[in-house]
């Protein structure tokens, strides 16, 4: 366990905003988290968990002990007829784990390539991309309570994940530290194309019905698209999809198209309707334009970027502009996806 002071955060965040820890602690194994539960003063402290940075804003300084997670670790567990399970240290950057499953012959998570942040992240955020959750793989995780100090074992029915959610946004929200996640990848593979994107890839490299693309070709797509769309973060600051995509009834969905027919929206299994919550920030003419130092990705309306010097201020002055212009257009209130310190 090592211990910094007077920490600036804002390499430490995929947006590059500046905030400053009191006290930072590299959390490099499990034992560590038992350590800081122990300690005589940050053990009592307020405690703030930190994987990659790329889903938070950063408003202000950082009172609270910053648990940095950099535990390590890649392996197979287990190999069985219907499915491999493969640990990460919650500290390994996602998209690493990705390709290491495909240099290790696995496909199962390439829809998820080029998510920025940790293993330990995904969990909690239950990323998804190209037609694939996170909950679609997951089989357990370990934590550690931060109160008791006690190690836990999750499995994918107490983590209780949804939409962009999870337990650890809601019940244990700052109250466990994730360690290491297993997943499932499911034997025998097939290839998750329902994404529309996709689907263009397949055609356009010839693929037809009965002749599907590699993990690989898919990965290798993903990750054209992304980079066609969404900014680098180590190019310009940013935490990749700003809003989640609002889900509506199909009667809210029927009156918006009324309005607008070109509304971009997809059916889901219940019966309810998610609007791209990207076209609807598009339609209010937002495409390219800043507050401040924040701005509107030109390729992205879903994405908000810090155009150099930015505050987290300026980020959130120009994401409540955004949500009353959409849900003045639209009746439709965006909720954002990072988290708001």
């Amino acid at each position: 366990m090592r211990i910094e002071t007077g920490v600036n955060l804002q390499d430490c965040n995929t947006f590059g905003l500046p905030a400053v820890a009191a006290t930072l602690v590299h959390i490099e194994e499990a034992a560590d988290v038992r350590r800081v539960v122990d300690h005589p003063e940050l053990g009592r402290s307020p405690k703030f968990i930190l994987g990659g940075g790329s889903n938070i804003v950063f408003t202000r300084d950082l009172a609270a002990t910053v648990l940095k997670v950099e535990i390590r670790g890649l392996r197979i567990v287990e190999e069985r007829a219907d499915a491999v399970i493969v640990e990460a240290g919650a500290g390994e950057r996602w998209h690493d784990l990705v390709a290491w499953t495909l240099d290790q012959g696995l496909g199962g998570l390439e829809n998820l390539a080029l998510i920025p942040g940790t293993v330990g992240a995904a969990p909690v955020q239950n990323i998804g991309a190209y037609g694939l959750e996170l909950a679609d793989r997951f089989d357990s995780l370990d934590a550690v309570d931060l109160v008791s100090g006690r190690a836990i074992t999750l499995d994918r029915m107490r983590c209780r994940f949804g939409y962009r959610d999870s337990v650890f946004k809601q019940d244990l929200a700052g109250k466990s530290v994730i360690t290491r996640v297993r997943l499932r990848l499911p034997r025998p593979w097939r290839p998750v194309l329902e994404y529309l994107d996709l689907q263009r890839k397949c055609e356009d490299a010839g693929f037809i019905e009965g002749r599907l693309p590699s993990a690989r070709q898919v990965f290798d797509w993903v990750c054209e698209i992304r980079r066609a769309k969404l900014p680098d973060p180590a190019v310009i600051g940013n935490a990749g999809s700003f809003f989640k995509n609002p889900v509506v009834t199909p009667e809210q969905c029927r009156d918006i198209i009324a309005r607008d027919p070109h509304l971009v929206h997809y059916p889901m299994a219940d019966g309810q309707f998610k609007l791209a919550a990207g076209w609807l920030i598009d339609a209010c003419g937002w495409k390219g334009k800043s507050v401040g130092a924040a701005g509107v990705y030109e390729r992205q309306a879903l994405v908000l970027v810090n155009r150099g010097g930015a505050r987290g201020g300026e980020v959130m002055t120009l994401a409540r502009a955004i949500q009353e212009s959409v849900y003045g257009r639209f009746g439709i209130r965006l909720e954002p996806e990072p988290i708001v310190i």
